[in-house]
């Protein structure tokens, strides 16, 4: 979403940028102080945000679409510490869960949102010694795959195994290719290839999942999850199947839809797994010997 100054933003709409001023001071989304005007939690809860540029210093800026008469009160939103104590645990582990979802992500020394997050009730904030974190608006409590997660690290999985098997008994891929191969590390897996795509990610000590459930709105499992770099890696083994190519690109459109890092493996790639595996990781800054 664009952001402009309020000069530009009551240029925008035809009023006068004192006039601007009068109401977001009166929306208790800016105030003024020491001759220069700050933002206030409300003011961020908006939409506002800090820009820096060499010739103006710091300044306020809001979006194109900004909504003068919405209703923010930063009272009504949720620290993570008051998830935490929602849920019995700690909230530095709220972040830790928050962060495996996709909506925030580690940056000078806090957090921050991403643009998922946003869509799912974060709100970013910067604290006094100009350290970012993020509050989240009250309806995250009724997120499902924020709830999905909570529930599984706490050993609640009953929901989550309803879940899968409906879509079991939905997906025909999955009931046609049953997941009959070991894997060298306790995982079963669905043919010879990822076998090998399995054991090249535990014998150079990358920290992986298989068939993890994708935490969006559409129901979608990918191959492998590397969760350091919020990875998946997706094997295409049956591309002269017409049912297995349309499956193939509905998963493409959800990965750019979604804008997930995705690494494609496919049967000229496992001939030369270990060359060409490690060289799709580099790109990922995963390293391997």
């Amino acid at each position: 979403m664009k952001k402009v100054s309020t000069t530009a933003l009551a240029k925008d709409r035809q009023i006068g940028a004192s006039e601007l001023f009068k109401v977001l001071s009166l929306n208790k989304w800016i105030y003024r102080k020491d001759s220069k005007w700050h933002l206030t939690n409300e003011g961020r809860m908006a939409g506002g945000d800090i820009k820096y540029t060499p010739k103006f210093g710091e300044y306020i800026v809001w979006p194109i679409n900004l909504d003068l008469n919405q209703k923010t009160d930063y009272k009504e939103t949720l620290s993570v510490t008051k998830i935490g104590k929602k849920y019995g645990i700690f909230g530095q582990k709220v972040n830790l869960f928050l962060s495996e979802l996709g909506w925030i992500e580690k940056d000078k020394g806090g957090w921050v949102s991403t643009n998922a997050g946003k869509q799912n009730g974060a709100i970013q904030m910067v604290a006094k010694n100009s350290k970012p974190y993020v509050v989240w608006r009250k309806d995250l409590l009724d997120n499902k795959h924020f709830k999905t997660l909570i529930n599984e690290a706490k050993g609640n999985v009953e929901d989550s195994l309803v879940e899968e098997k409906q879509l079991n008994e939905s997906d025909d891929f999955r009931k046609k290719y049953p997941p009959t191969y070991r894997t060298p590390d306790g995982h079963r897996v669905r043919s010879r290839a990822e076998v090998m795509i399995d054991d090249f990610l535990y014998k150079n000590k990358i920290v992986h999942a298989y068939e993890r459930k994708l935490n969006i709105d559409e129901e979608m499992y990918c191959d492998f999850y590397i969760p350091e770099k919020k990875l998946y890696i997706e094997y295409w083994g049956l591309e002269e199947n017409e049912k297995y190519l349309d499956r193939k690109k509905t998963k493409l459109e959800l990965y750019a839809k979604y804008n997930f890092n995705l690494i494609e493996i496919n049967n000229n790639d496992v001939e030369n797994l270990d060359e060409k595996l490690a060289s799709k990781l580099r790109k990922h800054n995963i390293n391997v010997d």
